[in-house]
């Protein structure tokens, strides 16, 4: 369980989150949403040591993780940035680059790395890009083979900001598959996410912030009772049975 305790946050002197909260069950899906600066990636960079902490606590099962030093807290936590470079390096490489926390220096890889490496490729459905280069790949399969790298990591918590940009529909959806099956495994997922629609459907908890502060945190099912969404983004969301199954559409807010 990742716990945040009353965190204040932000970088050198400008203060991004103000006493913000948020427990992340073992064994569940997490997701943070909210409009545009609100504090979502701060938040979870927070979590992985990237920003300046005024006060609060970080705890993961029971530990302070801002009293663990680098490589450990690499090794319970793995993070998937938002934005990334594309370094001239193979796919392979860079998913072994996951393994980092696990080595001293000089680096060097063990079987249990290549077979760390290989079970990621596989878990993502790239393991026949393995020795191709990140440049010669187009932003959707670059993004799977980042996640790729952060499940190669093989941590208890994964955070994931954005991890559904650059993807197409189909694999917008196998990537919510490979989330629901890592926290199956005993994973702590957390997700930051711009598609409300599919927070509503993956989620165990969806925690929704403004001006970095949380808002409040509950149940998808939850959030549509309590019209939090029509205040926070001026949009609705509509349920609707489409052959037998429950979707949701969005829906423009009369502000007239």
């Amino acid at each position: 369980m990742l716990e945040i305790k009353n965190l204040y946050a932000g970088y050198g002197n400008f203060s991004v989150l103000q006493d913000v909260s948020l427990c992340c069950e073992t064994g569940k899906i997490t997701t943070v949403i909210g409009a545009n600066g609100c504090g979502k990636s701060t938040l979870l960079k927070s979590a992985v040591g990237m920003t300046d902490i005024s006060s609060g606590e970080i705890i993961l099962n029971g530990k302070s993780v801002r009293n663990m030093h680098g490589p450990l807290r690499a090794q319970k936590i793995s993070y998937l940035a938002q934005g990334k470079n594309i370094p001239d390096i193979t796919v392979k490489n860079l998913v072994l680059h996951g393994r980092f926390p696990y080595l001293s220096y000089p680096r060097r890889y063990r079987p249990q790395d290549y077979v760390a490496a290989e079970k990621a490729l596989q878990k993502m459905g790239i393991e026949n890009l393995a020795d191709k280069y990140l440049r010669e790949l187009s932003g959707g399969m670059r993004q799977k083979v980042y996640i790729a790298m952060a499940l190669c990591q093989e941590t208890e918590v994964i955070l994931m900001d954005e991890p559904t940009t650059y993807l197409d529909i189909d694999r917008q959806f196998k990537l919510a598959e490979t989330m629901k099956n890592l926290a199956n495994e005993g994973r702590t997922v957390v997700a930051v996410l711009h598609d409300i629609i599919l927070a509503l459907k993956i989620s165990d908890r969806i925690a929704v912030m403004e001006n970095g502060r949380m808002v409040c945190v509950e149940t998808p099912e939850e959030i549509l009772e309590k019209k939090i969404i029509p205040r926070i983004f001026h949009v609705e969301i509509v349920p609707v049975l489409c052959g037998g199954e429950l979707e949701y559409v969005y829906r423009k807010v009369d502000e007239s």
